[in-house]
């Protein structure tokens, strides 16, 4: 067996590290997910029985996206929306939008969509409802009743 040289050695290292890195990372995501989901079963924990046993697919699906957005967000923060792109290095540069904006949007788009449908499966308000010291205005049956 050859010995490696310095430069393989280090290398080697280099790459070790990486993977230690990306392991982190994706472990990091991972807690970062099961925290999210853990409070969004608190938000809907008084949804009943038969309904949350439909919304555990959806509140994973929550969980994962606004990780992930969260994710997308600090890269649109630090790198900004748009880019130059060319298409050839005989081509002028344009601006472009990233397509980690397109990937943001349309994630975020969905990720409303679900917390909507999680929302509209809770129980509505009884009529009446006001909590002890507050005065029923009505204004929740008018948003619950449309």
């Amino acid at each position: 067996m050859a010995k490696k040289t310095a430069e393989e050695k280090v290398a080697s290292a280099k790459i070790a590290a990486q993977k230690r890195s990306e392991t982190a990372r994706k472990s990091a995501k991972k807690r970062a997910i099961t925290a999210e989901e853990k409070r969004l079963r608190k938000v809907y924990e008084k949804m009943p029985r038969n309904q949350m046993d439909i919304a555990d697919g959806l509140i994973r699906r929550a969980a994962f996206m606004r990780v992930t957005l969260e994710g997308f967000e600090d890269d649109l923060g630090d790198k900004g929306s748009v880019e130059m792109f060319s298409q050839s290095d005989k081509a002028a540069p344009y601006e472009r939008e990233r397509p980690v904006a397109r990937l943001y949007n349309a994630m975020n788009k969905n990720y409303q969509s679900i917390i909507k449908q999680l929302s509209d499966m809770m129980p509505k308000p009884e009529e009446g409802s006001a909590k002890p010291g507050e005065v029923d205005d009505g204004f929740d049956g008018f948003v619950h009743g449309r």
